[in-house]
């Protein structure tokens, strides 16, 4: 070929940086897809037993949630009203939505704007008027586990 034959389609800098991010792109997308992680493999993140049976990962012990009282792990707020009966909520308030952030005297406290849940989820003191919305959880193995 010499310098006065035309060139049909020049490939310019600019398309191959494009074309290379495309196959870039298209690789790890691939090898996100062909993964050999639990979930591509259609299988629970949760541990499973010896039998082969999943187990939930503990939100806490239940040593550590005082009767009366209790505790926030994660997006759940565990209580345990009574000795040995322990219930989850979910730590977002029902008022406007901010997130509960301690469990004092045996009430759940939102920091927004003052309202208190009792240990059953129930409002004690408003402007809340709704209860906590239900995180039903359960003992399993001395730890507190979603249900």
């Amino acid at each position: 070929m010499s310098q006065n034959d035309p060139v049909v389609n020049p490939l310019d800098r600019r398309s191959a940086l494009a074309g290379a991010g495309v196959a870039a792109a298209a690789l790890t997308l691939a090898a996100a897809c062909g993964s050999d992680d639990s979930t591509s493999r259609g299988t629970s993140s949760a541990a499973a037993t010896s039998s082969g049976a999943p187990t939930a990962a503990p939100l806490t012990s239940t040593s550590d949630v005082p009767v009366g009282g209790g505790v926030i792990v994660g997006d759940t707020v565990v209580t345990q009203p009574a000795a040995g009966a322990f219930s989850g909520f979910s730590t977002t308030c029902t008022h406007v939505g901010c997130k509960v952030n301690k469990v004092v005297n045996g009430l759940i406290e939102c920091p927004c704007h003052g309202s208190t849940f009792n240990l059953d989820g129930t409002v004690a003191h408003g402007p809340a008027t709704r209860p906590l919305e239900s995180h039903p959880v359960k003992v399993q193995d001395g730890n507190i586990v979603r249900a």
